[in-house]
């Protein structure tokens, strides 16, 4: 994890990555190149349904804690749904209006639960920090604090309950918890999904070892995309560099339209196809 060094001695460039970032370069080059150096970039599909359901949740929590700790109720959670809402993506009005009155119900459900007198650290905080060879950075949900630490929050809304395994393997929770370490000052360990459908919270603590881990892992794909990205600006990348890479996620992709290989892969998802039953 140290920084890589020059023939001088002089450590090398530094590669800034976010979790989605690397996520993107590691689930489809092409998809990497298409959303990050393609200039001027391809047209993407519209909105998807299950997008604007998160955003809006995640905006309403956002605005949530934003309000003095005596206005922070239930109903004010509603409203403050309604308020942030879009139809983008639902396959109408009566289905908007059907999730609508889900995620109100997740979010009145989801405030009530929160233990007296919560005030978090920070809300949507953008986290940056120097990590051997990288720069992770990204934003966080929420910050918690307790017992002396920060606890790293990711709100969850899509199909499936997130699990203690899923908070574990979470590349994006651990360079958070590494990067507000660095940027806030106080030890971190903690990180947590909290699936807003259900109630239900992933949960894990890590360890230096363990964040570590994640570390390392984020510092391979950053050099593989890195060298990537150096040989396309130079002129120099081939087909080969940015492989597609099909499969069931291509029925999702933003880029279908520019893609044979990821037509061929899937048929194109409905907009409203991601959305919980």
């Amino acid at each position: 994890m140290q920084g890589q060094l020059g023939l001088e001695g002089i450590p090398g460039k530094l590669v800034r990555v976010t979790p989605a970032k690397l996520a993107n370069w590691e689930g489809c080059p092409r998809k990497f190149r298409m959303t990050y150096l393609d200039r001027p970039a391809p047209a993407r599909s519209g909105a998807r349904a299950n997008a604007t359901l998160g955003a809006v949740v995640h905006n309403a929590l956002k605005a949530f804690f934003e309000l003095p700790p005596a206005q922070r109720t239930a109903e004010k959670a509603v409203l403050l749904v309604r308020q942030c809402w879009k139809d983008d993506g639902f396959a109408g009005r009566v289905q908007a209006a059907r999730y609508r009155e889900r995620a109100q119900r997740w979010v009145a459900d989801y405030v009530e639960r929160l233990a007296p007198g919560a005030e978090p650290v920070a809300v949507e905080r953008w986290v940056s920090a120097s990590v051997g060879s990288i720069i992770a950075e990204g934003r966080v949900d929420r910050i918690d604090r307790r017992n002396g630490e920060l606890v790293i929050v990711d709100y969850k809304t899509g199909r499936r309950a997130a699990t203690d395994e899923d908070a574990r393997e979470s590349r994006a929770l651990a360079l958070y918890a590494v990067a507000a370490r660095r940027t806030l000052r106080a030890p971190t360990g903690r990180v947590e999904l909290h699936h807003l459908p259900s109630g239900q919270i992933g949960a894990w603590e890590h360890t230096r070892a363990s964040l570590d881990e994640h570390v390392e892992r984020a510092e391979r794909l950053a050099g593989e995309l890195q060298s990537a990205s150096d040989s396309f600006e130079g002129g120099a990348a081939g087909p080969d560099v940015f492989p597609a890479n099909p499969g069931g996620r291509c029925a999702w992709c933003e880029f279908r339209a520019h893609c044979p290989e990821g037509q061929q892969a899937a048929p194109a998802a409905e907009p409203w196809a991601g959305l919980a039953e």
